[in-house]
C-alpha cells in the first residue's frame, strides 16, 4: 500500500481563462543507475521512453511528455566512442566512458522533469516519489557532496502586477518558516541555488503602498536580484512577461520563459521515510492561500515590518516563531 499522504488544493484551482493550473515539477535524485531510472519510471507511470541522446530520455505518459536526465551538460555531451574519434582510441575511449559514467552517477543527480501537470494530478507524483524511495532513491542528506532540490514551477492565477505583488509578498513574509518546514540540507546551504532576496528588496516589496505596474515590479527585482539564483526565481516569468525589459539586465541561455514562478528552495529528501513530495506543495499551498487572502496577509505583512525593526521585542522573539503561531492561530497549518 502506498504512504502517500493527500495534496492539498488551495482556492484558487482555476485561472483567469477557466483552465485548471497547472504546475511542473523538477526531482533531483541519486542512489539509482540512469538506466533504472528511465526503466522504473517508464512503468510506476505506465509511460513509453525513448531514448533522445546520451543520458536524456522522453517518457510519453497519459499525464504529457516527462524528461529523465543525468543533470550535467559536459557529460551528457561527451563522447569518446563517436566516429569523429580515431578507430585506434575508441576501445580505449569506450573503457574511459565506462569509468566515467559510474562517477558521474555518483556525484551528479538524475532528474526526473514533469510536464506542466494539473493541480488535480499531483497524487501520482506523490505515489511517485514514494515507490522511488523504496527502490533505493537517495536524497540531499546521503552525502555531503549532494544538493539535490524539488523544484515546483506553479502557473499563476493570473498575470496582472497586483496578483505578482502578492504572491511575492507572500513569499517574503514566509520565507524563514518555509526554509525551516524543508529542513534545507548542509549541501544546499553551501551553494548559492537558494539565496533569499535582496533586503532592501524585501523592504521596498512589502511596503503598504507598494503598487508598481509590471514593468515598475520587475525593474525594482531585477535591480537588487538579477540572478536565478533565488530560492523563488522570478526570471522564467519575467521572460515570458518581457524578455526586452529582462534583457537589460541578466542574459542567460538557461532562461525558459514560462508563464510561472520557479521555487528552488526544497531539498529533495527521497530516501527519508518521513519525506513526502505532498509536504513540499502542501507548504506551497500555505503560500497560495496566503497570497489570495488579502486582509491576512495585510496583517502578517505588518507584523513582519515590525519584526525587523530595533526593539526588546525583537531581540527576544524570533520572526520564525511569530510566523509559526500565527500561521496556527489562523488555521493555515
Amino acid at each position: 500500500m502506498s504512504e502517500s499522504k493527500a495534496c492539498r488544493m488551495p482556492d484558487i484551482l482555476r485561472t483567469d481563462t477557466g483552465e485548471e493550473r497547472r504546475v511542473g515539477v523538477e526531482i533531483e535524485l541519486s542512489g539509482l543507475s540512469y538506466s533504472a531510472l528511465v526503466t522504473l519510471t517508464e512503468q510506476l507511470l505506465s509511460g513509453q521512453s525513448r531514448e533522445t541522446s546520451r543520458y536524456v530520455a522522453d517518457l510519453e505518459t497519459d499525464l504529457g511528455h516527462f524528461t529523465i536526465e543525468l543533470d550535467s551538460a559536459p557529460i551528457k555531451d561527451l563522447d569518446l566512442k563517436g566516429e569523429t574519434v580515431p578507430e585506434s582510441m575508441r576501445e580505449l575511449g569506450g573503457q574511459a566512458m565506462e569509468v566515467i559514467d559510474a562517477a558521474a552517477e555518483k556525484i551528479v543527480p538524475l532528474e526526473i522533469i514533469s510536464p506542466p501537470l494539473p493541480f488535480s494530478s499531483l497524487e501520482r507524483i506523490e505515489v511517485l516519489c514514494d515507490e522511488l524511495r523504496k527502490a533505493g532513491a537517495l536524497g540531499s542528506r546521503e552525502a555531503l557532496y549532494y544538493a539535490f532540490g524539488l523544484q515546483l514551477n506553479p502557473e499563476l492565477p493570473d498575470l496582472r502586477a497586483d496578483t505578482l505583488v502578492r504572491y511575492l509578498q507572500a513569499f517574503a513574509v514566509l520565507y524563514d518558516w518555509l526554509k525551516s518546514r524543508h529542513q534545507i540540507d548542509i549541501s544546499r546551504k553551501f551553494t548559492s541555488y537558494i539565496e533569499p532576496w535582496s533586503s532592501t528588496y524585501i523592504d521596498l516589496l512589502v511596503a503598504d503602498d507598494y503598487a508598481p505596474d509590471t514593468e515598475q515590479l520587475m525593474r525594482d527585482y531585477l535591480k537588487h536580484n538579477p540572478t536565478r539564483n533565488k530560492a523563488l526565481d522570478l526570471l522564467p516569468l519575467f521572460a515570458h512577461l518581457d524578455k526586452t525589459v529582462l534583457a537589460e539586465y541578466v542574459v542567460d541561455e538557461r532562461i525558459k520563459s514560462r508563464p510561472t514562478l520557479h521555487y528552488r528552495l526544497p531539498d529533495c529528501d527521497i530516501d527519508n521515510p518521513g519525506w513526502h513530495f505532498s509536504s513540499v506543495w502542501n507548504d506551497w499551498v500555505v503560500l497560495e492561500q496566503l497570497a489570495n487572502n488579502a486582509g491576512d496577509l495585510a496583517e502578517l505583512r505588518e507584523q513582519f515590518r515590525m519584526s525587523r525593526k530595533l526593539s526588546l521585542r525583537n531581540l527576544t522573539l524570533s520572526w520564525l516563531d511569530t510566523c509559526e503561531q500565527w500561521l496556527r492561530n489562523r488555521h493555515y497549518v
